[in-house]
């Protein structure tokens, strides 16, 4: 439906996460995925989404240059916010642990933004979702580790994997958020340029 709107317009997704991939293609649309690095370094007075919100337009930059008219850019960021902080993807595996072991038996944020661009359009949407996890104990969240791969996700796990399917007492907010997407967000966001420009 949405793809079908869109069939002038040329989406590029600025993502190497398969999730947000894969997501895209439960969208129905088609798009090209497209990648440049870029430091992610944020001021440090930012706090909660003015961090993720920060990165994803950061993520978009290098890419102003070359949109063209009918380019569609999304660009997305994740973190964890847990005790005031800021969880990104630990860089090594004891650092995943320290950070599983901080969240667990308490509450935390996940917070998503997506950056929507265009040659004369620009906008940054978030999505908060508060996470519950039981109390782990050192086995399991080695287990976890060992098996599953948290480097790659902010905050150190993956809800579909399996320390969400024994971990998880509640949620509050958008599940596919936690996956890396507010997909609701961005199915807005996305008819919004359809319908306007």
């Amino acid at each position: 439906m949405l793809n079908e709107k869109l069939k002038n317009r040329h989406i590029i997704l600025a993502s190497g996460s398969p999730r947000r991939q894969e997501f895209f293609r439960n969208l129905g649309l088609d798009f090209e995925i497209r990648l440049k690095d870029i430091e992610e370094i944020y001021p440090p007075k930012l706090l909660h989404f003015e961090i993720s919100d920060y990165l994803a337009q950061l993520k978009s930059l290098p890419f102003v240059e070359e949109l063209k008219e009918e380019d569609i850019l999304v660009t997305s960021d994740t973190i964890v916010w847990h005790k005031s902080n800021a969880l990104g993807k630990p860089r090594n595996n004891d650092e995943a642990f320290a950070m599983l072991k901080s969240l667990s038996d308490d509450t935390h944020e996940v917070i998503t933004s997506i950056c929507v661009r265009t040659k004369a359009f620009q906008r940054t949407v978030n999505a908060v979702t508060k996470v519950t996890f039981k109390a782990f104990t050192d086995d399991e969240l080695w287990h976890y580790i060992k098996t599953c791969s948290p480097l790659d996700k902010a905050g150190a796990y993956g809800i579909q994997e399996w320390i969400g399917q024994i971990g998880v007492i509640s949620i509050e907010g958008s599940y596919f958020n936690v996956m890396g997407l507010p997909t609701h967000l961005l199915y807005e966001t996305l008819n919004i340029i359809a319908d306007d420009y």
